[in-house]
């Protein structure tokens, strides 16, 4: 029982990282010991499986995908999606910059435990270092869309969304943002929009179930290379969590509302010259207990144990 709670805080803690745009849940596996569990869980969901479900009933396949692991953990990521997307949507609203230093110190954290991980350098490596730097920074500059939404395009958003999740340093919730799509997820989810969570859900599971295995193949053969791309990701998120913004467009959502829409990073001078208390005290200090908590996290259960 113990160990299934200690998975489904996990999910929880994946959630909510997936909540926020520059923040990945497959970081939070990573650092937390569980991204090979979950790959692998993943990966095992397949033809095969369904084959021994038909011979060996619920229980032989249930076990074959790890279920025991799978169920908790994705219960905690619907609850934190279910509950936290009204809280961040709040916070996000009333907070921003606050909330913004919480994660950049939670990705600070997670560079230095991935940085740990990779045994030897060499050019090759240090390539995808660079590269995995750029593409990220280029992620978090360019401009969101804002395209009509169609159904087929919340199933699209969904599948592709997912791939960015499950990949440490790249948020999910970001490629929505990026596609016009994150803050009518976030209305999708205060207001129990059925339809608009089924779709999404469902291009995420075709999503998850496809690209995983891509993964876990360049993981089990390019391991250095992977995790040093993972970690310029990492780096290159960073110009996405920065604090201090100025909202330069707004838009107004399905709902009325007028919501930020294109920002950019400005110095805490120039934030209070907006008339704003950039609070640079309290920022520093959820700084530090963001990057606190994922380096207690990994010591919790470093990445080699079992979940």
């Amino acid at each position: 029982m113990m160990r299934h709670l200690i998975v489904f805080l996990k999910g929880l803690a994946m959630g909510a990282a997936d909540v926020v745009p520059g923040v990945s849940g497959g970081t939070i596996a990573f650092i937390t010991g569980i991204y090979d569990q979950l790959l692998n869980s993943i990966n095992a969901v397949n033809l095969s499986t369904l084959k021994l479900l038909r011979k060996e009933g619920i229980a032989a396949a249930w076990k074959e995908i790890n279920g025991h692991f799978l169920l908790p953990l994705f219960a905690g990521i619907a609850v934190s999606f279910l509950t936290l997307a009204r809280v961040f949507k709040y916070l996000l609203d009333s907070y921003p910059h606050l909330l913004w230093a919480f994660f950049f110190g939670l990705i600070i954290g997670s560079i230095l435990i991935v940085y740990k991980m990779i045994k030897s350098w060499n050019l090759i490596s240090l390539i995808a270092l660079i590269l995995g730097t750029v593409i990220s920074y280029w992620l978090t500059v360019v401009q969101p869309g804002d395209s009509d939404i169609a159904l087929w395009f919340v199933f699209v958003s969904g599948a592709l969304a997912i791939c960015a999740m499950i990949l440490p340093g790249i948020s999910g919730s970001f490629i929505l943002l990026l596609l016009g799509m994150y803050y009518p997820m976030l209305d999708a989810f205060e207001h129990t929009d059925v339809v608009f969570i089924g779709l999404l859900a469902l291009g995420a599971m075709i999503g998850l179930l496809s690209f995983s295995r891509f993964l876990k193949w360049t993981l089990s053969n390019y391991y250095e290379i992977t995790i040093s791309m993972l970690l310029g990701f990492l780096v290159g998120s960073l110009n996405k969590i920065w604090p201090w913004k100025q909202t330069l467009q707004f838009r107004t959502n399905s709902h009325g509302e007028r919501v930020p829409f294109i920002q950019e990073n400005v110095s805490p001078t120039f934030y209070q010259e907006l008339g704003l208390d950039p609070q640079i005290g309290m920022v520093s200090f959820l700084m530090v207990v963001g990057l606190i908590l994922i380096v207690l996290l990994s010591r919790f259960n470093p990445e080699k144990s079992e979940a």
